[in-house]
């Protein structure tokens, strides 16, 4: 039960409240909304787990804050993958099995695949030294990368490059051909319009591998441009919303929603103790279900500098995303956040769905060293163009 303080948090209005594609009416739904935001896992600051890299921080705190509201955007994407974005989390209510293994690969040990400890060493090789901050841009690196060696969530992880998201490529990664079907014939691509693809008989038989789109923006110099506040609330309302990671100097925050003019987030400067799992793999998962009021910003407070995040879990959800984009963005837009356009463009190097690397290690093994890390940089670079 929320407490009478925790409710009075949120103002009495007649405005909806968004939360990551779900609109929900505060004189109305206020319990709801409470619920939906209490589900989203938290992830903040830890203490007390294994020293990163044998020797290195025994915690992020002061430092990790970025790294945490990543792994908050990926676990979202994960919830949706297994779980459904209605799923619902419920304080001592048993969870399905698949709940307990998306949480597992975020606990703080350097063998679990989107860990501190992983994140933090997969950022050397993104210029990042193991306690220095990060900004939007490399952890949606770091997340690309790690999603590599990821085969249980097999996530096809796309992060747009100077402002452009290429529909043509993310078919391209994401369109998996069946055996003996030639990769050529699968990939084949027909447009009726700019952003509804018309079928071949070639994709007919692909499946898709779900997709995580991560869009680095910098939306005004020193300070976001008003112009682009409609369109950034816009991206909260679109069901294939993951929210947003962005913050203020130094300081990362979550964002899942807005209210108004102020944005709603999740917070990791909380310093909590490391949480292992028991011998049966479960979780004791209370400390990662933020269930305080819910942290409001004004929206003209945001730094400029962000990231968004959208889930596509069938082709048909990243096509639906292309219209609403289309329709609700570009359309109503002067001043444009972001462009979406269907073919690669020609003065780019080609495009090439990134593979996990041929070593014969776990991707744990591969960059628990970071002399390893630093001998695959060059083929990295190469894969994530």
């Amino acid at each position: 039960m929320e407490s009478a303080d925790y409710l009075e948090e949120l103002p009495e209005t007649d405005e909806p409240a968004w939360i990551l594609g779900r609109q929900h009416h505060l004189k109305t739904e206020k319990s709801k909304l409470l619920s939906d935001i209490s589900s989203r896992l938290w992830f903040t600051y830890r203490r007390k787990f294994s020293p990163i890299g044998g020797t290195g921080p025994s915690s992020d705190a002061g430092w990790g804050c970025m790294l945490r509201c990543g792994q908050m955007i990926l676990a979202q994407a994960l919830i949706c993958r297994h779980l459904g974005r209605d799923w619902q989390w419920e304080e001592y209510k048993k969870q399905p099995e698949e709940y307990q293994k998306i949480l597992c690969c975020f606990l703080d040990r350097k063998d679990c695949c989107y860990s501190i400890h992983q994140m933090a060493q997969m950022g050397v090789g993104e210029g990042k030294s193991i306690g220095e901050w990060f900004g939007p841009n490399t952890v949606a690196q770091v997340l690309k990368k790690l999603a590599l060696f990821d085969e249980w969530n097999s996530l096809a992880v796309y992060v747009s490059m100077d402002n452009t998201v290429v529909i043509e490529d993310i078919k391209k990664m994401c369109r998996v051909p069946p055996q003996g079907c030639p990769r050529s014939h699968c990939s084949s691509l027909s447009y009726r319009s700019s952003v509804t693809p018309a079928k071949t008989p070639g994709d007919l038989c692909c499946s898709w591998k779900p997709l995580l789109l991560i869009v680095p923006l910098r939306l005004g110099i020193n300070h976001i441009n008003p112009v682009y506040v409609d369109a950034f609330k816009e991206c909260f309302k679109m069901p294939q919303s993951l929210g947003a990671l962005g913050g203020k100097p130094n300081n990362a925050y979550y964002f899942i929603g807005f209210l108004g003019n102020e944005l709603i987030y999740l917070d990791p400067h909380t310093t909590q103790v490391f949480v292992d799992s028991d011998e049966n793999g479960t979780v004791d998962d209370h400390s990662f279900h933020c269930q305080q009021a819910p942290h409001r910003m004004k929206i003209m407070n945001l730094d400029p500098s962000v990231a968004l995040g959208f889930f596509c879990k069938e082709e048909k959800d990243f096509d639906n995303w292309c219209s609403l984009v289309q329709k609700e963005i570009h359309k109503k837009q002067s001043l444009r956040m972001f462009e979406l356009v269907q073919k690669h463009p020609a003065h780019w190097p080609p495009f090439i769905p990134p593979t996990k690397p041929e070593v014969t290690t776990t991707g744990a093994e591969l960059i628990d060293s970071t002399d390893k890390l630093f001998e695959l940089e060059e083929e990295f670079e190469i894969l994530s163009v």
